[in-house]
C-alpha cells in the first residue's frame, strides 16, 4: 500500500543516504523521523558507535533512546510477515530477504552490547565525554565534576567575598557602589556566562568612553563646568521664591530645585535639573527637549523678567545638550567598573574551579570548542573523532546557541573535505523549527539556524554533495480547526518576524476541533485591603486574576460533571482531568490563583511545575527540626517542629508547654515527659545521633524510622513529596562538596533558594498547570490559555552587547545614551519576535480543544486608541473572526466543527475499589527473633590454667600489664635499628614507670642470636587468623609467625614469672591456645609442616611444643 503524503515526507526525510536540513512544524513527528533515520542507518550496517545524535535536553535524549530501543526490541520478536511490514513503513523494500530480517532482529542486541550504547545525548554531555576522552589535550582533570547551577552560584559568591576581603577589594567596591545586593550575584553569573565576550576586558577608560562616542578627555567634572555656569546658582536661588508664589506645578519645581547645591554640582544635581527643565520621553516637542516657553508658567515668567528668563532658557539648552553626554559618561563609568571587576573575577573563578576539578556547563562548550581549534592538537583530536563519527544528527536546532554550533561545525568539517579517516558515506541531519525558538535566555540565537543551513548547503555543494532542505507540514497532533486558527492568528507581518514561511495541514483532517474565546475580565477600581495586616501582595477576591482563576476552575468542574467528550481518531471518549493543560506565560499571581481555585473545586491537580524549596511547608518543618537539633535552646525552631505534622501538637499543647516556663521550651518538654512520650522518644533518638550521622542519614532517619515522611504526606498531600526528595538530594549534594555537618548543611541550604522542577509529562489523571516554556514538547486534548492580556516581558539581563562588540552594563531604558538605544531597541524587537514564537508554541499544544481568556489590562478594550504591539488575546480574536467564529451569547466567540461530540450527561459515580483482602494471621504476628550467629572462639579463651600452680597467687593485673607492654615492644622494635629502640619505647610506652625494665627484657630477647630466625625475613608480627574449630568459627592473633616453603612455625610470647622446665609442664590453657593455632594454620597451609612454640621472655627461652 502506498504511504500517505505525510508518511511519504517522513520517509524522504529519514533517508540515511542524504544530508538533510528539516524544518518541522509543531506536532509533525520529528522525533519519529529521528528514530527512523537512526534505525535505517543501523539496518544499512552502520555501527552504533559511528552515530552521534545531539538533543537539547536529557529528557529528549531519554525519550528518543527509549523509542528506538522499543522499536528494535519489537523487531527482535516479530514474525516474518509483520517485520516485513514494519520495515516497509520505513521506506525499505516491501520484501526484504531472510538475511535482512535476521539483521533487523539482531540490531537490538547489537545496540545493547555496543560499548557506551547508542550515543544519543545532549551537546553538554557530548562535550563532557569529549573532554574526558582527551583530558591532557584539553587541559582538564580526567575526573572533573560538572558544577550544577547552584554549586556554581555558591562558588561565584565565595570568589566575590574573598575578593572583597583581600585579593581585590577595589574592583568589588567600585562595582558594589553601582549595584545592589541583588544584582551583584546576577552580574557575576552573566559575566561568567559571557566570558568569551569578556576574554579581553576593557580596562582603559579611554576605550570605554570611545564605545559611547565620548572624546578621550571628557569627564563629568568638565561637563558640569560647561553646563552649570557660575551665575546659575544665583539664578536658581532667585527663581525659587517666584516659583513658590506660582501655580502648583511651579511650587513642585521649587521643592525639587531647593535641595540642589549648584555652587558645586554633581551628576545627581544635573539629573535633577533635567527633571525640572526638560520634557519627558514622549513629549511632542521631542524626547527630553528643553521646556522653552513652557517653564515656568506664564505668570512666573513675567515676574522673572526678560534678562533672567533668557539666562534660564540658556541653562535649559545647556542641560538639554548635556543630557546625552551625562548618560554616556555614566554608562562608560559603569562599563569600566564592570570590566575591571571581570578582569579580576574571571581568572580567580576559573582558578577555583580548576582547584576543585570542576567545570560548569559553559566551560564544557568553551573547552570543547578550544580543543577542536587548538593548533597543536586539533588535527589529532579530529582525526581520532573522524574514525568514530560518520553520521551526526542534531535535534531542536533552533535552540542551539552559536557557541554550540561552533562545536558542531568543527565536528563535521571533515564531512565535506573528502579527507576522512575512513572511506565512508557521511551525512548530517538537522531538524528544528524556528517558530518554536523560545530559549534566547539560555543563549539560543534563532538567526543562527538559517545561517548554518546556508553554510552547510554551500560546503556540501562545494564537495559535489547536496543538502536536502525539507519541511514537515502535516500535524499528527492538532485538528484542522486548531491549525487554521494558528495560521490566521499569526498574520503576514507576524510571520515575517518569525522567520521561514509556513502552513499547517492536519493529518487527521476529519477530527473535529473547538476554540473558545472568553470575554476579557478587565481591571476595575483597586480593592482596598480588608484588614490592615493583610500582605501587600494579597490578591483580593474581586481582582480580575482571582475572578478568572475561579472561572477556569468552575468550567473544568462543569465539563467533568456533565460528561464532556473529546474527539479521538476512532470516535470520542469522556474527558478526564488529565486531558486538561493550563498554560501561562509566567509564574504570576494568576498561576498560583488557578491552582488555588482548582483545589477549591476539588479538582485533581498536579500543583506548580516548579517550586521553591524554601517555601515548601514540609521542607520548612524539617528545617525547624534540624535547627532545634543543632541548637536545643532555639525555642522558635522547636515550637515550629512540635506544631508540624512531624509531632502534631495542638495549639493548646504548645501553650501549656510554653506559658510560664522557667527555662527553655526543651526544658519544659522534658518536665512533661509523661504527656508526650513519642515526641521525646523521637527527639532523644535524633539528638543522640546528631553528632554521628551525616545530614542525609539524619533526615532520612527522621523520615523513615520515625515515620516523618508518612506524617507529612498525610497532612500536606502527595505534592509535598517533591520538596522532601529534593531536600534529601540537596543533603547529598552538600556532602559531596563539604565536610558533612548539620550546622554546615543548614547554613549551606539557606545560602540560596533552590528551585525544583516537577515532571510535566502526561499520563496521570490530574490537571496540569505550567508555563509555556515548560510545556514545550507536550500536548493535551484540552488546552486553556488564561494569560493572554497585555504583557511586556521584562529584560532581566544586565549585560548588553553593542553590535557584536564588547559587553556593557545595560543602563535603564530611560537612561540609555544614543550609542546604546539602538542595541536596546534591537533587543526589544527580538523579544517581541520571541513572544510571537511563544504564542505559537502555546497554541499548538492543543489537540482538539482550545480555550482562550484574559484578565487584566487590554489596550484594545480601553477608550484610548490601541497602540503598540497587540496582545495575544487580540491576535487570537482577530484569527477567530477571520475563521468565521460566532458569538457564544456571553460576550465571547466560539469556533466549533459541527461534528463536535455532545456531552454524555452526568457520569455515574464510579464504584469504589474493592476492599482489600484480609491479612493472613502470620502477617499480624511479629516476626520471631532472628537466630544470632555463633560468636567466634578466641584461642586464648578456651579454658585451662595459664600459669603454673606456684604462680597462681601472684598479682594478675600487674602481670597482665607487663605482658601487654612486652608484646607491644616486641611487635614494633623487631627489625629496627637498636639505636632507635629507646626512642621507640618512649613513644610506645609514654607513661610506663617500668619502661626501662621492659626495654631491657625485650632487648635480651631481640639480641639473642638463637632467636634471630624468629625476627628475620619471612616472619610476621601479630598475624590475625580465622579458621574452623570443631564446627565453630575461631578468631585470634598469633604473636609471631615464621613462614617457610616447607614449614610453618607459630610462636606465642609468654611473660610468666615461673617457667616450666619442659613441654610436659606447660599449663593446659597455653597448650589449648597453641593447639588451636596449629589446627587453624593446617587448614590455611595444607601440605606444610606446622609447629608451635612458646617464647618465654623472663629467662629467655624458646620451647617447641611437640604433639600439638
Amino acid at each position: 500500500m502506498r504511504p500517505d503524503a505525510a508518511s511519504l515526507r517522513q520517509i524522504e526525510a529519514s533517508d540515511p543516504g542524504v544530508s538533510t536540513w528539516l524544518s518541522a512544524n509543531a506536532g509533525s513527528g520529528k522525533t519519529r523521523v529521528l528514530t527512523d533515520r537512526v534505525a535505517r542507518l543501523l539496518l544499512n550496517g552502520t555501527a552504533p558507535a559511528h552515530i552521534l545524535c545531539l538533543t537539547y535536553t536529557k529528557a529528549a535524549a531519554t525519550e528518543m533512546q527509549n523509542r528506538l530501543f522499543q522499536r528494535l526490541g519489537e523487531w527482535a520478536m516479530l514474525a516474518d510477515d509483520r517485520l516485513r511490514a514494519e520495515l516497509a513503513k520505513l521506506g525499505l523494500d516491501d520484501s526484504p530477504d531472510d538475511q535482512a530480517l535476521r539483521r533487523a532482529r539482531r540490531l537490538f542486541a547489537h545496540a545493547i552490547e555496543t560499548p557506551g550504547g547508542l550515543r544519543i545525548q545532549t551537546i553538554h554531555s557530548f562535550c563532557a565525554s569529549l573532554l574526558r576522552r582527551f583530558p591532557l589535550e584539553s587541559g582538564v582533570s580526567p575526573n572533573f565534576v560538572e558544577l550544577d547551577d547552584r554549586a556554581a552560584a555558591l562558588l561565584r559568591e565565595e570568589v566575590i567575598e574573598d575578593m572583597a576581603a583581600g585579593s581585590n577589594p577595589l574592583a568589588v567596591a567600585r562595582l558594589a557602589a553601582l549595584a545592589t545586593d541583588q544584582t551583584m550575584p546576577v552580574l557575576a553569573a552573566e559575566i561568567a556566562r559571557n566570558r568569551l565576550a569578556m576574554t579581553r576586558p576593557l580596562t582603559d577608560p579611554g576605550d570605554c568612553r570611545a564605545l559611547f562616542g565620548l572624546p578621550r578627555g571628557e569627564t563629568m567634572a568638565g561637563l558640569l563646568g560647561r553646563t552649570v555656569l557660575p551665575g546659575d546658582a544665583a539664578l536658581v536661588a532667585d527663581l525659587i521664591p517666584l516659583l513658590r508664589a506660582g501655580s502648583a506645578a511651579d511650587q513642585g519645581a521649587a521643592d525639587r530645585l531647593a535641595g540642589l547645591a549648584l555652587d558645586a554640582p554633581d551628576a545627581e544635581a544635573l539629573r535633577a535639573l533635567e527633571g525640572v527643565l526638560l520634557y519627558g520621553k514622549t513629549a511632542k516637542a521631542g524626547p527630553y527637549a528643553a521646556k522653552i516657553d513652557a517653564f515656568p508658567t506664564k505668570a512666573t515668567r513675567a515676574a522673572l523678567g526678560e534678562p533672567r528668563l533668557a539666562a534660564l532658557e540658556g541653562l535649559m539648552r545647556r542641560v538639554e545638550a548635556a543630557r546625552p553626554l551625562r548618560l554616556s559618561l555614566l554608562a562608560a563609568d559603569r562599563t569600566e567598573a564592570l570590566h575591571a571587576f571581570a578582569a579580576a573575577f574571571l581568572p580567580e573563578y576559573d582558578r577555583r574551579k580548576e582547584a576543585r576539578g570542576a567545570l560548569d556547563f559553559d566551560d564544557l562548550i568553551a573547552r570543547a570548542r578550544h580543543l577542536l581549534t587548538k593548533s597543536d592538537v586539533a588535527q589529532w583530536v579530529l582525526y581520532r573523532l573522524d574514525g568514530g563519527i560518520d553520521h551526526l544528527l542534531v535535534d531542536e536546532a533552533q535552540d542551539t546557541s552559536p557557541d554550540q554550533w561552533a562545536v558542531i561545525r568543527l565536528l563535521t568539517e571533515e564531512f565535506t573535505a573528502g579527507l576522512g579517516a575512513r572511506d565512508e558515506r557521511r551525512t548530517i541531519f538537522v531538524v528544528g523549527d524556528v517558530k518554536q525558538s523560545i530559549y534566547s535566555f539560555q543563549g539560543a540565537d534563532v538567526s543562527t539556524f538559517a545561517a548554518m543551513r546556508a553554510d552547510y548547503a554551500g560546503r556540501l555543494a562545494a564537495a559535489d554533495d547536496r543538502l536536502a532542505q525539507m519541511t514537515l507540514e502535516h500535524s499528527f497532533r492538532s485538528s484542522q480547526t486548531i491549525l487554521d486558527l494558528v495560521d490566521r492568528s499569526l498574520d503576514e507581518p507576524a510571520r515575517a518576524q518569525m522567520g521561514d514561511p509556513f502552513r499547517h495541514i492536519a493529518f487527521r483532517d476529519r477530527m473535529p476541533g473547538r476554540v473558545e474565546l472568553w470575554p476579557p475580565i478587565l481591571p476595575g477600581e483597586s480593592a482596598k485591603p480588608e484588614n490592615w495586616y493583610d500582605p501587600v501582595d494579597l490578591v483580593s477576591a474581586e481582582d480580575p486574576v482571582a475572578r478568572l482563576a475561579r472561572e477556569v476552575a468552575r468550567r473544568i468542574r462543569a465539563l467533568l460533571d456533565e460528561g464532556a467528550r473529546i474527539p479521538t481518531p476512532d470516535g470520542s471518549r469522556p474527558l478526564h482531568a488529565g486531558d486538561v493543560l493550563i498554560l501561562v506565560r509566567r509564574r504570576s499571581p494568576l498561576f498560583s490563583e488557578i491552582i488555588r481555585a482548582c483545589k477549591a473545586e476539588r479538582l485533581p491537580i498536579a500543583g506548580a511545575d516548579r517550586l521553591k524549596l524554601g517555601a515548601e511547608l514540609a521542607v520548612r518543618d524539617l528545617g525547624s527540626l534540624l535547627a532545634f537539633l543543632v541548637t536545643p535552646e532555639d525555642d522558635l525552631a522547636l515550637a515550629e517542629a512540635l506544631r508540624s505534622p512531624l509531632f502534631a501538637l495542638s495549639e493548646g499543647d504548645l501553650f501549656d508547654l510554653a506559658q510560664g516556663r522557667p527555662g527553655t521550651l526543651w526544658d519544659a518538654l522534658l518536665a512533661q515527659a509523661d504527656r508526650h512520650p513519642r515526641v521525646l522518644a523521637v527527639l532523644h533518638d535524633l539528638r543522640a545521633q546528631t553528632d554521628f550521622l551525616r545530614p542525609f542519614d539524619l533526615v532520612e532517619r527522621a523520615l523513615t524510622r520515625h515515620e516523618g515522611r508518612a506524617r507529612l504526606l498525610a497532612r500536606l498531600g502527595p505534592e509535598a513529596e517533591d520538596g522532601i526528595d529534593e531536600l534529601l538530594s540537596q543533603a547529598l549534594a552538600y556532602e559531596r562538596s563539604d565536610v558533612p555537618s548539620l550546622t554546615g548543611f543548614l547554613s549551606w541550604l539557606h545560602t540560596d533558594d533552590v528551585e525544583v522542577k516537577r515532571q510535566g509529562e502526561s499520563g496521570g489523571q490530574v490537571v496540569r498547570v505550567m508555563t509555556v516554556h515548560g510545556a514545550k514538547g507536550l500536548e493535551a486534548p484540552l488546552v486553556i490559555l488564561p494569560d493572554t492580556a497585555d504583557y511586556a516581558p521584562p529584560d532581566r539581563e544586565l549585560l548588553l552587547r553593542l553590535d557584536g562588540g564588547p559587553m556593557i552594563w545595560k543602563p535603564r531604558a530611560d537612561d540609555a545614551p544614543p550609542a546604546v538605544a539602538a542595541a536596546q531597541a534591537a533587543r526589544a524587537a527580538a523579544q517581541e519576535r520571541e513572544s510571537l514564537r511563544l504564542m505559537y508554541v502555546a497554541l499548538t499544544r492543543a489537540q482538539s480543544w482550545l480555550i482562550v481568556a484574559a484578565a487584566g489590562k487590554l489596550k484594545s478594550e480601553t477608550s484610548d486608541a490601541p497602540n503598540g504591539r497587540p496582545a495575544w488575546y487580540d491576535r487570537i480574536r482577530a484569527g477567530m473572526e477571520a475563521a468565521g467564529a460566532r458569538p457564544d451569547g456571553d460576550g465571547g466567540l466560539v469556533l466549533r466543527d459541527e461534528a463536535w461530540p455532545a456531552p454524555a450527561g452526568p457520569a455515574r459515580p464510579a464504584a469504589g475499589p474493592p476492599p482489600p483482602p484480609p491479612l493472613p494471621d502470620w502477617a499480624r504476628r511479629p516476626a520471631p527473633p532472628a537466630a544470632n550467629a555463633p560468636l567466634p572462639l578466641s584461642p586464648s579463651d578456651l579454658g585451662g590454667a595459664k600459669v603454673l600452680a606456684a604462680e597462681a597467687g601472684h598479682d594478675s593485673a600487674g602481670a597482665q600489664a607487663r605482658g601487654t607492654d612486652l608484646h607491644r615492644l616486641l611487635q614494633h622494635l623487631a627489625g629496627r635499628d637498636p639505636a632507635e629502640w629507646a626512642a621507640l619505647a618512649a613513644a610506645i610506652l609514654p607513661d610506663s614507670a617500668a619502661r626501662a625494665l621492659r626495654l631491657a627484657e625485650v632487648s635480651r630477647v631481640l639480641a639473642d642470636p638463637a632467636l634471630a630466625h624468629l625476627f628475620g625475613p619471612g616472619s610476621l608480627a601479630e598475624v590475625e587468623i580465622t579458621a574452623d574449630l570443631d564446627g565453630q568459627p575461631m578468631l585470634g592473633a598469633i604473636d609471631r609467625l615464621v613462614v617457610a616453603p616447607d614449614r610453618i612455625l607459630a610462636v606465642d610470647y609468654k611473660s610468666n614469672a615461673l617457667v616450666p622446665d619442659h613441654p610436659g609442664q606447660v599449663p593446659e590453657g597455653i597448650l589449648r591456645q597453641m593447639r588451636a593455632y596449629v589446627r587453624g594454620l593446617r587448614q590455611i597451609f595444607p601440605g606444610r609442616r606446622v609447629e608451635g612454640a612458646i617464647l618465654w621472655t623472663g629467662p629467655v627461652r624458646l620451647m617447641p611444643l611437640p604433639d600439638l
